[in-house]
């Protein structure tokens, strides 16, 4: 991830309904190159920027609560760590923790209104949300990667092509089971609203708009570069992977292919740059298409409290910040009182 900062990245557009003045043009969105991006909690929204991550939460009082904390990507710090798939391990590592915590925030603050001055939660629970992660990311790796092996065996299938071709079929289709499993789930659903509110979000921000609920509104909730299309695009290039490592015979074979998920991972990671930044590309239309099918599962049509609620994360995250700011924990401005876009250093009466 390039450290430069654009400035759609320090300008977001006013919040103002009177005045409305785009964020930044679309072209230089885009040059943030993963910059912003976002992740669906409970009952709220993470947003990332190249300095900050926030963390915008509905709680049972109906007000928004936002915890702000400076951000800098490792990649960032690093610069031999930006190397191609290298870089897509580092960025997975760091999103992972992001949203571990931005769980463990939201949801000691969706259950209680008075929670808005606690910065970090227990040390109970956080062992019980780590303990908690480890055990579903083991049952993922067995799910679908272990169970898939056996499925394919038992099913008799010889050659090594044919052998990780069905290996890899059977991964999509456990997959996709999953995804429409737990999109039946009432709590599931709604996190997936706040994932719709989420895109939207990203898309006004992309495409110059408003950063409110009615500058996101008329977005799709479909986005190349969503998770549901990265895990997708791991489904599928963990079959041409596992086809040069041959058909398992043994335990020990089966479990070696779980070292190269990072692999696997990074080279996921490269084409979800690739599918954002080409997106209407039309030669890369039928590769983006499956994971943009699959985020109509992962993703409902959110109201505009929870739009409300994205864009108060995605303001927040693109507020320029004084160095070496601290954490902070505070309420969301009411819609009518949020800041004009000369607040955040923007431009007046126009766009950027």
């Amino acid at each position: 991830m390039n450290e430069r900062t654009s400035p759609a990245a320090m300008t977001p557009a006013d919040a103002d309904h009177n005045n409305s003045p785009a964020a930044a043009g679309s072209d230089e969105a885009r040059k943030l190159d993963l910059a912003v991006g976002g992740q669906a909690v409970i009952e709220g929204v993470m947003m990332r920027s190249p300095k900050a991550v926030a963390i915008a939460v509905r709680n049972p009082e109906g007000r928004i609560v936002i915890r702000k904390k400076p951000f800098r990507s490792v990649v960032a710090k690093y610069r031999w760590l930006n190397i191609p798939v290298l870089r897509g391990g580092v960025h997975l590592l760091e999103t992972m923790a992001l949203g571990i915590d931005a769980l463990m925030f939201s949801a000691d603050q969706a259950v209680s209104e008075d929670r808005v001055d606690r910065a970090h939660s227990s040390r109970k629970d956080t062992l019980w949300m780590w303990g908690t992660i480890v055990l579903a990311f083991a049952l993922s790796l067995g799910l679908f990667f272990y169970l898939p092996l056996l499925v394919t065996h038992w099913l008799g299938v010889e050659g090594s092509l044919w052998f990780n071709v069905v290996d890899g079929i059977i991964r999509v289709a456990l997959f996709i089971l999953y995804l429409w499993a737990i999109s039946l789930m009432k709590d599931m659903s709604r996190v997936f609203e706040y994932h719709g509110a989420e895109h939207k979000s990203i898309h006004a921000f992309e495409n110059g708009r408003s950063l409110d609920a009615p500058g996101a509104r008329p977005f799709t909730t479909l986005h190349p570069r969503c998770g549901t299309s990265f895990l997708f695009f791991v489904m599928i290039i963990s079959i041409v992977v596992f086809v040069f490592l041959g058909k398992p015979e043994t335990v020990g074979e089966r479990l070696l292919r779980l070292a190269f998920v990072p692999l696997i991972g990074g080279l996921a990671y490269e084409a979800i740059k690739l599918s954002g930044r080409f997106c209407n590309a039309w030669w890369l239309r039928p590769v983006i298409l499956p994971g943009l099918w699959l985020q109509r599962i992962t993703t409902n049509e959110p109201d505009d409290s929870q739009l409300d609620v994205a864009m108060a994360a995605l303001r927040a995250a693109l507020t320029p910040e004084a160095e070496g700011f601290k954490t902070r924990i505070y309420f969301d401005l009411p819609e009518g009182d949020a800041p004009a876009a000369e607040a955040f250093g923007g431009p007046r009466g126009g766009s950027a």
